[in-house]
């Protein structure tokens, strides 16, 4: 069994050089990082904690996947048990429950290192999880360890070994379900507990957010005004954890940890933080205490590959969901994903990126000057409106929606007078590579998007009417586009 190790230093860890290490390490734990964190770098980061024996890898992709992970653990990276206070602050019970992960966050690096896609999975999604049959994947880490932890004891194993081995399967077996939801290899892995949430906002001073309404909800401790606010550590944390009492429920919450990763990012790496010692050196501590990498990532040697990333380039998304209030035959709520829709989407990261090699006549192209007509060919209700309503969100100009008034198509299209037309080529882009096709029937500078069965591009997942066999069902719960984040110096989005 492979034991856990730490990372060396080469230098004292709180001069300035080794700091930016620091600061980039945690860039990549919270998924992102910005070309002058690590500049000049001469030592490796001191105390994360690293676990090997972890199945990554063994596929060629196109891209580094890293998946990161939030646990709801009560003891911190090194088997540690949490003080009674920090429990208390992170409204952790008494009782000593299975891992759950919280937070589970697929990031998508395509092999020219220019752009990044950070991509949530519902906590709730129902998929397939080796060993065990269907279940949601936040019970893949935590069940499994606790029924190898069972067996392991009932064997003669001692306590601390079996907790060790236990924790290494759990660990495994989540990789493994989000490798066959996602159909890719899990390059690199990154943990962290609920406690670094609380502890890396107040190295760095709060991190900054915007309410769309008031909320009071006590299972999370969540109880904030509207409007734009700066959060402590024991405040993120309720931000990022509340579920209910939110609109697209689970969606919402993602859009929560997307925001918040974006506003840690700005944070960790803004001037005031990297020029601070005393912010570093919490920072440090805080990353120390909390973190847990796989011992094979050679974290220097990726972020000398990122060194020309900037936060702007990087985007946070989700998987496309089917039904977002789905329902086991045991009455059990869950969030309905369909494996091939999710495997196709998360090709098209990659896909997308690749086709940045070619010159793009439309690059320039701003989208408010576009109107994009919308018509829906598929058997999926209201699959035009969300669609329109996920280009709107792209900044393109909303022109008539509804369903195809032509013959039916067999796959989805962007149709203009020239299928050279610039302005088509930005939407095709928009949607996920669609293909422009030239069509005599529309007015010059019109551009008209026909959405097929086989459409699994920005807001299929909304529109979805259907469950998992491909059957019309009405208890399918339509999912509103979310507000596109970046890590840019954008500010802060208002959510829900």
């Amino acid at each position: 069994m492979a034991q856990s190790r730490r990372f060396g230093v080469d230098s004292d860890p709180v001069t300035f050089g080794p700091m930016r290490v620091i600061a980039a390490v945690v860039s990549v734990v919270v998924l992102v990082c910005t070309g002058f964190a690590w500049r000049g770098v001469d030592g490796l980061v001191s105390n994360i904690e690293t676990i090997g024996n972890l199945g990554l890898g063994g596929g060629s992709d196109g891209a580094v996947d890293i998946l990161l992970v939030g646990v709801d653990s009560r003891i911190d990276a090194h088997g540690n048990p949490l003080s009674d206070d920090e429990r208390a602050m992170l409204h952790a019970g008494d009782d000593e429950v299975g891992t759950n992960t919280d937070t589970i966050v697929l990031l998508r690096i395509p092999n020219d290192g220019r752009s990044a896609t950070a991509l949530s999975l519902p906590r709730d999604s129902y998929v397939d999880i080796p060993g065990m049959g269907e279940g949601k994947i936040n019970s893949a880490y935590g069940v499994s360890k606790e029924k190898r932890r069972e067996t392991l004891l009932n064997q003669g194993i001692s306590p601390g070994d079996a907790e060790q081995e236990s924790t290494e399967f759990g660990r495994q077996t989540l990789i493994k379900s989000v490798a066959d939801l996602t159909g890719i290899s899990v390059d690199h892995y990154a943990e962290v507990s609920l406690l670094g949430f609380v502890l890396l906002t107040d190295a760095v001073g709060g991190i900054d957010v915007c309410l769309n309404e008031a909320v009071e909800e006590p299972m999370s401790g969540a109880d904030f005004p509207a409007g734009n606010q700066r959060l402590g550590g024991p405040e993120a944390l309720s931000f990022v954890r509340q579920r209910h009492g939110l609109v697209r429920g689970d969606l919402d919450r993602i859009v929560r940890q997307q925001v918040y990763m974006a506003q840690l990012v700005q944070q960790v790496l803004s001037a005031q933080t990297l020029s601070n010692p005393g912010k570093l050196r919490e920072l440090s501590d805080a990353v120390g205490r909390t973190v847990v990498l796989d011992e094979d990532w050679d974290i220097l040697a990726f972020l000398q590959q990122l060194k020309d990333l900037s936060g702007g380039q990087v985007q946070f998304e989700t998987i496309p969901v089917a039904d977002l209030n789905g329902e086991t035959g045991d009455g059990e709520s869950v969030v309905r994903v369909d494996p091939k829709s999710v495997q196709k989407y998360v090709a098209s990261l990659v896909e997308e990126d690749h086709s940045n090699d070619a010159p793009a006549a439309h690059s320039g192209i701003d989208p408010a000057t576009v109107t994009v007509d919308v018509y829906n060919a598929s058997r999926v209700g209201g699959l035009a409106n969300t669609v329109a309503q996920a280009l709107s969100g792209k900044g393109f100009q909303q022109g008539e929606v509804g369903n195809y008034p032509g013959t039916s198509v067999s796959s989805s299209r962007v149709l203009a007078s020239d299928s050279s037309d610039p302005n088509a080529a930005a939407v095709a882009e928009a949607l996920g590579g669609l293909t422009v096709m030239a069509d005599n029937s529309i007015p010059e500078g019109a551009i008209s998007v026909v959405l097929a069965s086989d459409y699994s591009g920005p807001g299929s997942a909304a529109g979805s009417m259907f469950d998992l066999s491909g059957n019309s069902t009405s208890a399918a719960t339509p999912v509103p586009p979310a507000p596109p984040i970046d890590a840019g110096q954008n500010g802060p989005k208002c959510v829900n």
